[in-house]
């Protein structure tokens, strides 16, 4: 029996441990932790410093190349194929480490449950017949660090909110269903596709670590900023998680 627990660590901050997280952490007997390359080394290190300021029982701290997704293939067929690749790699690692059984954890940004596919992979996962027993526990996700960092409620009195991705946003515009949008996995800036007026723009980047940067404004003032100050702190720090909040007024 191979328990799995996925451990939802918030977006960076060691504080954002929830004392489950803690204690998931500590009562595992192997902890994998993925490197991306040097693109994204600072994400191993946070994930060490989380392991080093958390751990301390005899838990086996493992490293592992993640492999890459291919650029060759359409987005869709690309993802699958690359989830069939990390569920390989991770049972690899399972056969190696922990070959007759135990408990597991993998540190997940965020939460598990939101735009992150731990919880799709582990679908996937076959390590030598053995059975598989999921756990997971939850952890602060980048849209509630970005609205305690601009201290603004999620949604507006009564009113629905729609999260999505910065390619649907591109693909299908601004839905009539909704008057708050939140944008995740944004790669391109899609706020440029959208007609920009009566739009409020909430934005941040490395939410509640220490080089955190929040911009806030109408979307027609504050977009070519956002633009910018992205490109030139993906520049210097290799790489960057952002999340934006966007909600129109007069509906």
């Amino acid at each position: 029996m191979i328990d799995l627990h996925l451990i939802g660590i918030g977006t960076g901050n060691p504080d954002h441990l929830t004392l489950a997280a803690i204690k998931a952490m500590n009562a595992a007997d192997l902890i994998l932790l993925p490197r991306k390359g040097d693109r994204k080394s600072d994400l191993i290190d946070l994930r060490r410093l989380i392991c080093g300021i958390a751990l301390t029982s005899a838990t086996r701290v493992v490293e592992f190349d993640l492999p890459e997704r291919s650029a060759d293939l359409p987005y869709i067929d690309a993802v699958h194929g690359w989830h069939d690749a990390i569920a390989e790699a991770w049972a690899a690692q399972i056969a190696a480490h922990l070959p007759g059984g135990g408990k597991l954890a993998l540190l997940v940004w965020g939460d598990p449950s939101l735009y992150d596919s731990t919880l799709r992979i582990t679908e996937r996962l076959r390590v030598n017949g053995m059975a598989l027993r999921t756990h997971v526990v939850p952890g602060i996700t980048s849209i509630q660090a970005l609205t305690a960092a601009h201290g603004i409620p999620l949604n507006t009195l009564a009113s629905p909110v729609l999260i999505t991705t910065g390619r649907r946003l591109c693909e299908d515009g601004w839905p009539d269903a909704a008057d708050t949008l939140v944008v995740m996995l944004d790669g391109n800036c899609a706020f440029r596709a959208i007609e920009p007026e009566q739009i409020t723009i909430w934005w941040g980047a490395y939410l509640a670590m220490p080089q955190e940067a929040l911009i806030q404004g109408a979307l027609t003032e504050v977009a070519d900023t956002i633009v910018e100050i992205r490109a030139a702190l993906r520049q210097r720090h290799r790489w960057i998680m952002d999340v934006y909040l966007m909600r129109k007024s007069g509906r």
